[in-house]
């Protein structure tokens, strides 16, 4: 991890080259804990919604159906039907790739 001091404060914006990567992290994370118990069902749809929300910002006609596998997913989630919801977190994924 860089810790290097930086110029700005706050998160720092993506890019069309680091947009795909965090996205793909960002679900990866969602995916190991969405049955945790403790919380983990809440980050992890949080997570999914924070992604939904970055690729609608950067281009939302283009990521529209990686947008709507996403809602899915989350809806699967809540509804704690996990393997469902790991199912299209791991197809949005590959359309990430």
């Amino acid at each position: 991890m860089d810790v290097t001091p930086t110029a700005h404060r706050g998160p720092t914006r993506l890019t069309a080259e680091t947009l795909r990567p965090w996205a793909r992290e960002q679900l990866e994370i969602a995916d190991q804990i969405i049955d945790n118990p403790g919380g983990g069902l809440l980050f992890a749809t949080q997570t999914i919604g924070q992604v939904k929300a970055a690729l609608q910002e950067f281009d939302e006609e283009r990521w529209a159906p990686v947008v709507a596998i996403l809602d899915r997913a989350e809806d699967a989630g809540v509804k704690r039907a996990f393997a469902e919801a790991r199912r299209l977190v791991g197809e949005a994924s590959a359309k990430l790739a």
